[in-house]
């Protein structure tokens, strides 16, 4: 299946001999810009002094209608070139805006939202409230509506992002489509507040219920072919209630996708979904096994107590040096943060490590970001503050204080850095407090853009909303409105020069470097074979290709006969597959500079190889073999 695009602006992520494209193309495709949910946005306009004066566009129009609690998003080479602004409000209306002026492209109002009927509810109208999510390649915008009726309906569509016209076979009717057990779906008692992710081929949109402990909701997630929309298929949680609430919705690390419950409730003692982090196959699939789940030791009592593991959307998060270093983040209503290894959850289980850390964490994503100080995860401590807290490079890692700064509002933080690591900067919106946007030093949580002045004050933000980053501009939506903040520069920036660092003593301020990117040195299968242009490969043997990259390079794309097949975001980056199609074949190995297959990518590896009948015993690789290009 095709890959989702996530680039951003820069990233100094490679080889000193590579220089980037002034024309990248630049594309916020999903709540918190990439697949692990790292909130993190890599653009060389904002250096600590320019983020400092920056300023709202006040030519930037930016008018809608409805109330927002999505994240917009962003993408580019739309209508005549134009890149968008793209968000939906609760009214059920959809918008393409003018990147720079804020005017309309395009909108949609695709049915009425439900105003009442409901047994419970504090979103209304309900209409379009979980973040949408884009695949490129099709140029095709997901995202979950409620249309009111005789009966109420979660309906899932497909529209063109150029025009806003309904792909063919969608919208999808999830009350008539979604089973899971003999458990029908039931848009009357199920609320979809987290943002849809969107994993080779299918798009998961996550559900929870409308309000507290009200109806008999479960958590759902339903699986959406974009090329088959008629194939769904779904999970949800054998009790009552364990809803997926947080903003983030599904993150994934490629392959498997990460969602957190909260509190179930009637379980009888008996532990059935709620209070843990779940691992899906795709599908999505729940194997049931301990390994693709993990809940406390005491999540029977947090059940009772009504203070939910779902409080925030799960992270994932690399911590290099760190035993274990793959990890994803939890942080419950309990006010504890948890890590846990992705690779092997653990069942009911203690937790790699935790740390008590807010005094109440509910609905918001939280982010992580790396700079030469350590890795960081910073989220929104109820609604006075915001904290960054340092997870270790140990064995096991350990979470420790980094820094915490009083601040009114519900609004999940962002993260920009200039290169990918130096001069981070935390960024969130008072929604529902101050009203207005801060930036605090990533490392230290000094004030470095303290809100501005009266043009700077925005109205009708919502609790939980994020903003995003593209171009040397911050975009935050708001009810009835999108707004545009630009760093001093004049106009954003196409694709800035990266800040060079020289290669003895690494500094964000030193001066005239090349641009570095990743890339992939060379590739090998079964453990050191070359494998190159003309390797013959058996029939239904299991092989292992490798990629050898520089360390620079965040993450691999595996491409099979134009198909995206694999994003790896660990080391060693590799792809696991049994070949079947006799014949010729081609793989191309893409690296890039952030995790998730986003950020800059490097030059492509193509080999071209040749799966041969089993009574060819071993692979035999081409007499003259053509060497991967090295950097």
């Amino acid at each position: 299946m095709t890959r989702l695009f996530y680039s951003s602006l820069l990233v100094v992520a490679g080889l000193w001999s590579a220089v980037l494209s002034t024309n990248a193309q630049v594309n916020v495709t999903q709540e918190h810009n990439n697949l692990s949910r790292t909130g993190l946005y890599i653009d060389s306009a904002f250096t600590p002094s320019a983020a400092a004066n920056v300023a709202r566009d006040l030519n930037f129009n930016g008018a809608i209608s409805g109330n927002v609690y999505a994240q917009p998003l962003y993408i580019e080479n739309g209508p005549g070139g134009a890149s968008m602004v793209i968000v939906v409000t609760e009214s059920n209306n959809i918008y393409a805006l003018d990147a720079l002026t804020g005017t309309v492209i395009w909108q949609r109002h695709i049915g009425a939202p439900v105003t009442s009927g409901l047994p419970c509810g504090n979103i209304s109208p309900r209409g379009i409230t979980g973040t949408p999510v884009v695949h490129l390649d099709s140029r095709s915008l997901f995202f979950d509506a409620m249309i009111d009726g005789a009966t109420k309906r979660h309906f899932i569509y497909s529209l063109n992002v150029d025009n806003g016209a309904t792909n063919p076979g969608w919208p999808v009717n999830v009350n008539g489509s979604a089973t899971y057990n003999g458990i029908a779906f039931s848009s009357l008692v199920q609320n979809e507040r987290s943002a849809l992710g969107l994993v080779n081929g299918i798009v998961y949109v996550p559900y929870s219920g409308h309000y507290g402990d009200c109806g008999t909701y479960h958590g759902w997630v339903v699986g959406v072919p974009i090329n088959n929309p008629g194939n769904v298929i779904a999970w949800a949680t054998t009790a009552i209630g364990g809803g997926i609430w947080g903003h983030g919705g599904v993150a994934s690390d490629g392959t498997n996708m990460f969602v957190i419950t909260g509190n179930t409730f009637n379980a009888g003692g008996n532990w059935s979904g709620g209070e843990a982090i779940i691992r899906l196959q795709a599908g999505p699939i729940f194997s049931g096994n301990p390994i693709d789940y993990w809940a406390p030791i005491n999540w029977l009592s947090l059940d009772n107590g009504d203070t939910g593991l779902g409080g925030c959307s799960a992270v994932l998060i690399d911590v290099p040096g760190a035993t274990p270093s793959q990890l994803v983040l939890a942080l419950g209503k309990d006010g504890n943060a948890y890590l846990i290894k992705r690779s092997n959850l653990g069942g009911i289980t203690a937790p790699v490590t935790s740390a008590n850390v807010a005094s109440y964490v509910a609905g918001q994503s939280a982010a992580t970001y790396r700079t030469n100080q350590g890795t960081y995860f910073v989220f929104r401590n109820g609604s006075s503050s915001v904290s960054a807290y340092k997870i270790t490079a140990t064995n096991p890692p350990a979470i420790t204080s980094a820094w915490s700064v009083s601040q009114t509002g519900k609004g999940s933080p962002w993260v920009t850095t200039t290169d990918g690591t130096h001069n981070a900067i935390v960024w969130v919106a008072g929604a529902e407090g101050d009203q207005r946007l801060h930036g605090y030093d990533a490392d230290t949580g000094a004030v470095v853009y303290a809100g501005g002045g009266p043009n700077e004050l925005m109205t009708g933000t919502r609790k939980w909303n994020t903003g995003i980053v593209a171009r040397g501009r911050i975009y935050f939506a708001a009810d009835n409105k999108v707004y545009a903040f630009a760093v001093p520069t004049g106009s954003p920036t196409p694709t800035p020069t990266a800040t060079p660092t020289p290669t003895t003593t690494p500094s964000p301020t030193a001066t005239a470097a090349p641009t570095p990117t990743p890339a992939v040195r060379r590739l090998t299968y079964n453990e050191g074979v070359p494998f190159i242009n003309g390797t013959n490969l058996v029939r239904g043997t299991r092989y292992t290709v490798t990629a050898q990259t520089n360390p620079y390079t965040l993450s691999v794309v595996f491409n099979r006969d134009a198909h995206n097949v694999k994003t790896d975001s660990t080391i060693p980056f590799d792809f696991s597959w049994t070949p079947m199609a006799i014949g010729t074949h081609t793989l191309v190995v893409t690296p890039w500079s952030s995790i998730g297959g986003t950020g800059t990518s490097g030059r492509s590896i193509t080999v071209n190889f040749t799966v041969v009948a089993p009574s060819s015993r071993s692979p035999i690789r081409a007499a003259t073999p053509i060497p991967n290009p090295t950097p």
